[in-house]
């Protein structure tokens, strides 16, 4: 449901490894998604329920692009994303519910995962003032990049940002750090949890939220918080990018703009 001002947070998570059923992922582990859907450990003042809507998104050998399903449901409510998930596998998975920025819309299209050619993206926060304090953030891009975002929400603005410096050759790590140091310096008290993923590697930063990785068994998961009770989860401090594939992970500090 929608917060109050200043509190609108949402949960996210990213695997690369070995395949896996997005039940096993999403639904089934003990502090899965869809129980941070309704109860959350760590939202940091960011109340506690995330139901205006969810997504998931997998890559596929051999398809050129990842496949999406998004729905402006919580996701407990959507029988039929559970029954896809039980038969749907994959190695590289990006999944998050929404807890929608007040005066934003509750529309399949606003629920992360955003997407474009390889890469799929998802943001845990808020642009406080939206979006009249956003206007400075937005000047740097095309106005055909405008007018071609999925929904009027703070999110795909920042995708949009995001995938400029993609397109433009900017490595996915760089690429986050640049928009949330940008991001942060217009936009006071931004909450800016980025997570972004090619299939191949995982970059994610940690921008007044919290984030925790682990690597184990041939694989990486990085999530909003930890799913479940493993030996190997690792808190990310406060402001901070990570750099993961299933045998690596870089740990950086972001600098201020």
């Amino acid at each position: 449901m929608r917060k109050g001002p200043g509190l609108t947070v949402c949960r996210h998570l990213a695997y690369l490894g070995p395949p896996r059923t997005l039940a096993q992922l999403v639904l089934q582990p003990p502090h899965s998604l869809l129980r941070q859907s309704y109860a959350p450990l760590d939202m940091r003042g960011g109340g506690t329920v995330n139901a205006d809507g969810f997504g998931v998104g997998w890559f596929v050998p051999g398809a050129p692009e990842p496949v999406r399903y998004r729905r402006c449901c919580p996701l407990w409510a959507d029988e039929g994303f559970a029954s896809l998930a039980a038969v749907t596998a994959s190695g590289a998975v990006l999944a998050a519910v929404r807890s929608a920025t007040v005066g934003t819309p509750v529309v399949d299209t606003a629920c992360a995962p955003f997407a474009a050619g390889p890469w799929l993206f998802s943001h845990n926060g808020r642009l406080p003032g939206w979006p009249a304090s956003a206007a400075g953030l937005a000047a740097e891009l095309p106005v055909a990049d405008l007018l071609a975002l999925e929904a009027p929400v703070d999110s795909a603005l920042l995708w949009a940002l995001v995938r400029r410096r993609l397109a433009a050759g900017t490595d996915p790590g760089a690429a986050l750090a640049d928009v949330v140091t940008s991001a942060a310096a217009a936009v006071p008290g931004a909450r800016l949890n980025l997570l972004l993923t090619d299939g191949a590697v995982v970059a994610a930063t940690t921008w007044w939220h919290a984030l925790s990785v682990r690597a184990a068994d041939g694989a990486v998961t990085v999530a909003s918080e930890p799913t479940g009770d493993e030996p190997g989860w690792r808190s990310i401090p406060d402001r901070h990018l990570v750099v993961a594939t299933p045998s690596t992970v870089d740990v950086r500090a972001l600098e201020p703009a």
